[in-house]
């Protein structure tokens, strides 16, 4: 009897044993099924990842953006800062006497599109092969408004170092009133000179399109009349004028590709018959600082904020302008 209540107990306790096994066996496996992810949370991951995606592709468009409008900046405003440094130097040493002549903008007589200027200048310049080389130049700016030129809607600089006089009978720099810059060098003045002779000009601002400059008197007033005496006045009077105020639109060079010729002239009204005037001249109602840098600004927004497909709108936003006042040293 005791034998076979051991054997009875021996035989339970394999059972249990290999029960406990099995289960110990199927738990996992019921487990892992159990753990598996559903269709729901697949969507809702794929969903997350899609955005996260989307998020970063905007972060890295904005940055790229904001660092081509930055670069685009940089471009325009170092063109015009080695444009205008260049100019301060000429007009500090311009060669200020009441017996030689100036090529300037005066009252009635001003261009109504870019201006231009020529002076006499005591820096280095191109000297002629022949001749003793004297410390003045004949300097000029312009932009060039031929439209057969390579260098059209360009800003351009002169700079014709002069010889002394009697050393070169074909280089004489006569320079002494009555003798006019107009008639003794031509080309520093006329927009479409002889073909045959070559340009004494250079560009010195690829993407300026539009010069205008103005007059800071002695007695604090503002004009296009380089004299306190506006009704009688003919040609610059060194000892009146204070400073010469110049503005200057530029536009960067990847906008610039944006335009045509045309469009560019319509902006700085060279276009022939073109009477829309968007960049304006000077006028008497700005005669005050900044007036004038503002209505070039007011009117570059408005053309971009407006529908019209005449010019590009990124073209457009690419211009910027820029105004500097040069002080006549006495």
């Amino acid at each position: 009897m005791a034998d076979n209540r051991n054997a009875t107990s021996v035989e339970a306790a394999v059972s249990a044993a290999i029960l406990g096994q099995t289960q110990a066996v199927r738990l996992p496996l019921q487990c892992r099924g159990a753990a598996g992810f559903t269709l729901v949370e697949l969507l809702v991951s794929m969903g997350v990842l899609v955005l996260l995606v989307f998020l970063a592709t905007q972060l890295i468009n904005s940055a790229t953006t904001v660092a081509i409008l930055g670069n685009k900046r940089m471009d325009a405003d170092s063109e015009a800062r080695q444009v205008l440094d260049r100019m301060a130097i000429d007009v500090a040493q311009m060669v200020k006497r009441t017996d030689v002549d100036y090529y300037v903008k005066v009252a009635n007589q001003q261009r109504q599109q870019n201006d231009q200027i020529a002076f006499y200048s005591a820096v280095p310049g191109y000297y002629p092969s022949s001749g003793a080389q004297s410390p003045v130049s004949l300097v000029a700016y312009r932009v060039n408004s031929n439209q057969t030129s390579p260098s059209y809607n360009k800003m351009e600089r002169l700079g014709k170092g002069l010889v002394w006089n009697g050393c070169s009978t074909t280089d004489t720099p006569v320079v002494f009133l009555p003798f006019l810059i107009s008639n003794t060098w031509p080309y520093a003045t006329n927009q479409n000179p002889d073909p045959n002779l070559p340009s004494a000009y250079e560009v010195i601002g690829p993407d300026i399109l539009r010069f205008e400059y103005y007059y800071l008197l002695t007695n604090g007033a503002l004009a296009d009349a380089p004299c306190l005496d506006a009704q009688n006045c003919s040609r610059l009077n060194a000892q009146e004028v204070a400073a010469i105020v110049v503005d200057i639109a530029v536009i960067d060079p990847r906008s610039k590709v944006l335009l045509r010729d045309d469009q560019l002239a319509a902006l700085n009204v060279n276009s022939t018959g073109t009477n829309n005037n968007f960049l304006i001249d000077w006028s008497q109602d700005k005669n005050r600082p900044g007036i004038l840098l503002n209505a070039w600004q007011n009117k570059l927004h408005s053309i971009i904020r407006s529908q019209s497909t005449t010019f590009p709108r990124p073209a457009v936003a690419g211009i910027r302008v820029y105004e500097r006042y040069f002080y006549l040293n006495k």
